[in-house]
């Protein structure tokens, strides 16, 4: 009975300390980052991509004239093409498969991230802006690869973009 107790308690203990320690070990401090990374931020990309469903089906349904809905940066034109308040397989399959797809750009975003900046800080000794920028531009390009009909432009925006606020959080981490 105490042997139940005492995993059980590691357990619990394991949940309150889910950002202190990781979920796995592969065998390498960069494998469990990557992983880690992505699973945490595929949990996120999945409430976003559902939270975001039931905002805009609540606007659909109930009546908001949609000239008054602030546009959220083309994440309407993003949204589930197939729900439409009716309770059918279309909308389920619609769900799960955007659910699904947000998830792993987000995990991919964060395991990428993650495990870039793990990588540079081990080869260059250091861990400063410019290895944050670089991670930054990697991420936001593979980003901007999973994007549906990606262009040549996208990929360098993402890139510039993800450089950027990543150099911004590095350079400002020690400010707040």
């Amino acid at each position: 009975m105490s042997e139940l107790k005492s995993e059980t308690r590691n357990l619990i203990d394991d949940l309150r300390n889910f950002d202190k320690g990781s979920l796995f070990d592969l065998g390498h401090p960069l494998l469990n980052r990557i992983a880690d990374s992505f699973v945490k931020a595929a949990g996120i990309g999945a409430i976003h991509a559902v939270s975001r469903d039931v905002y805009f089906s609540a606007v659909d349904g109930s009546g908001i004239d949609s000239s008054t809905v602030p546009d959220l940066s083309g994440a309407k034109k993003r949204r589930f093409p197939d729900l439409r308040g009716d309770h059918s397989n279309n909308s389920l399959e619609a769900l799960l498969k955007n659910t699904g797809r947000e998830s792993f750009q987000w995990g991919l975003t964060a395991g990428i991230y993650s495990g870039l900046t793990y990588s540079l800080r081990e080869a260059r000794g250091t861990h400063d802006w410019k290895n944050s920028a670089v991670a930054g531009a990697v991420t936001g390009a593979a980003l901007a690869l999973t994007s549906q009909g990606a262009t040549q432009e996208q990929l360098v925006h993402y890139a510039i973009t993800g450089a950027a606020i990543s150099a911004a959080a590095s350079l400002l981490r020690g400010i707040f």
